[in-house]
């Protein structure tokens, strides 16, 4: 049987993993907000949902970041790479939807 320390450290250290879970899920919906922003942006003025040269640059950058923070940088790529194809598939919907409401009835 686990000892009453260990068990009580194990719960502090589970409840500073479910702390840092918490605030991630924030950050990511706040990302996601400026990121719905950009998407309309683009699609009122015509861009491209993906912008592969910012996505270079940013995959450099955060895999710099992750080494200076000891954090796998393939880790790091593989997160962004993953984000970055929700947030190209939540542009590609917006310019749809911006589409789709140019082409419907002229405004009076």
């Amino acid at each position: 049987m686990v000892d009453t320390e260990a068990r009580a450290q194990l719960n502090s250290l589970r409840q500073s993993i479910d702390n840092i879970d918490a605030a991630l899920i924030h950050l990511l919906a706040e990302r996601f907000k400026c990121t719905q922003t950009v998407g309309r942006l683009k699609a009122e003025h015509g861009l491209p949902a993906a912008d592969p040269d910012r996505e270079s640059r940013q995959i450099g950058r955060l895999k710099a970041l992750a080494e200076d923070a000891q954090l796998d940088p393939a880790f790091a790529e593989k997160w962004f790479n993953f984000v970055v194809a929700e947030v190209i598939h939540h542009h590609e919907q917006i310019a749809s939807q911006v589409e789709d409401s140019s082409g419907s009835e002229p405004r009076a």
